[in-house]
């Protein structure tokens, strides 16, 4: 994946009782203010990168969960969106934490039905996104 100086993402393949899944495991770079408007090239190419390895995926049944710094809406996201599933399900403001008011941690799937829905608070500044998939 396209990196800013730091690991972002993690891959595995976890065996389930309706067989293996491919797990995408992605922190993606923020959206920065600067002078001339927000700069979102870091973030856009993670998404980019991302996509390319999830189109690559041999693997069947695919999900792609984690802080993907934008809104299931934005058109930045639809090269995973135009692939995979985008979980909407439950109350899925996660950010920030004290009054949510952005869903930018998002579960995606390909293959798989995934519900979501958030936890109570914890020390980080998001809510914690909880789910279940099912084949």
């Amino acid at each position: 994946m396209t990196t800013p100086g730091w690991n972002r993402s993690l891959r595995a393949e976890v065996r389930t009782p309706f067989g293996p899944v491919a797990v995408y495991v992605a922190h993606l770079s923020s959206v920065r203010p600067h002078v001339t408007g927000f700069v979102t090239g870091h973030r856009d190419g993670n998404i980019a990168a991302l996509a390319r390895e999830v189109a690559a995926e041999p693997v069947r049944r695919v999900v792609v969960l984690g802080d993907l710094n934008t809104a299931p809406d934005d058109h930045a996201l639809a090269p995973l969106t135009g692939q995979l599933a985008l979980a909407r399900g439950g109350f899925g403001f996660t950010w920030p934490a004290a009054f949510p008011v952005a869903r930018i941690d998002h579960v995606l799937t390909r293959g798989l039905t995934a519900d979501t829905w958030t936890l109570p608070a914890t020390a980080s500044d998001h809510l914690p996104l909880a789910g279940r998939l099912r084949p």
